[in-house]
């Protein structure tokens, strides 16, 4: 099972910019995904991306702000996440298995453990 780590959250002022990685431990031909979970709210899905990164697919909430984009030579997923909103202020998790475009978080089998994202008004 392959092993991911997130990194580059933080804390952002509503309308700035950061942006997520995805390192996996080895190379990989599985689609992945970014979700996230708000306190108190279940984990939803953000954006996935295709095994081989031609094909990308986004939640309504965040399509046209963020982009999702892999370097399979790096094992490294990538979120850039631009405009910002308080309402983006989340735990952002990587995942590994599932389908990109039909999103169930019971399909993807391997999870990182997550990094904050907090956008302040």
């Amino acid at each position: 099972q392959v092993q991911l780590v997130e990194s580059g959250g933080g804390l952002v002022q509503a309308g700035g910019s950061l942006r997520l990685s995805c390192a996996a431990s080895q190379r990989t031909n599985y689609h992945m995904a970014w979700f996230r979970q708000a306190p108190g709210k279940e984990r939803e899905f953000v954006a996935g991306i295709s095994w081989g990164g031609s094909a990308t697919h986004y939640a309504d909430s965040v399509k046209g702000r963020f982009t999702i984009s892999r370097d399979n030579a790096k094992n490294t997923v990538y979120l850039q996440m631009n405009s910002l909103k308080p309402e983006d202020t989340a735990v952002y998790y990587c995942a590994a298995g599932g389908n990109y475009r039909v999103p169930l978080l019971a399909d993807f089998g391997s999870w990182g453990q997550g990094t904050q994202v907090t956008v302040s008004s």
